[in-house]
């Protein structure tokens, strides 16, 4: 697989209707009717040209098997809004998490101290030094 070049990533808006249309195995015109549908929102440029990225090929496939297993569209609709919802809501949950993990860690008797040839630093509690060699300081909170 050759490197993505810089500034690009899967949300990239880099295909044409008909690339993307080729790449997901469908036909230029089911691509239109999946964007009036509000299936498949693809980006558009400037002179209003659909331009597709890799996730939305992606989501361009994941219609077409439900389709093919017989999920009416208004189904798959449904199906593709709950997936989004359950993705937002999943890094909803790891950012929480780690706000919840550095208030923690802010606490007084739970930081963790490395201390090595560039000085010392606090580490997350469980995490290991960057610098192979350092020493690891911890005094566990009594309470």
């Amino acid at each position: 697989m050759a490197p993505v070049p810089a500034g690009f990533d899967e949300t990239s808006p880099i295909f044409s209707i008909a690339a993307a249309a080729e790449l997901a195995g469908l036909h230029a015109q089911t691509l239109r009717q999946y964007d009036r549908l509000g299936l498949v929102q693809p980006s558009r440029t400037a002179g209003n040209t659909r331009r597709y990225s890799m996730r939305d090929v992606g989501r361009l496939r994941q219609v077409q098997l439900l389709s093919s297993e017989g999920v009416s569209l208004e189904g798959i609709r449904r199906i593709l809004e709950m997936s989004d919802e359950n993705r937002e809501l999943r890094q909803r949950v790891r950012h929480l998490e780690s706000a919840l993990a550095d208030a923690v860690m802010q606490q007084q008797g739970r930081r963790v101290f490395a201390a090595g040839t560039t000085g010392i630093t606090t580490i997350r509690a469980g995490a290991r030094p960057s610098k192979p060699g350092s020493i690891v300081l911890w005094r566990p909170t009594t309470h």
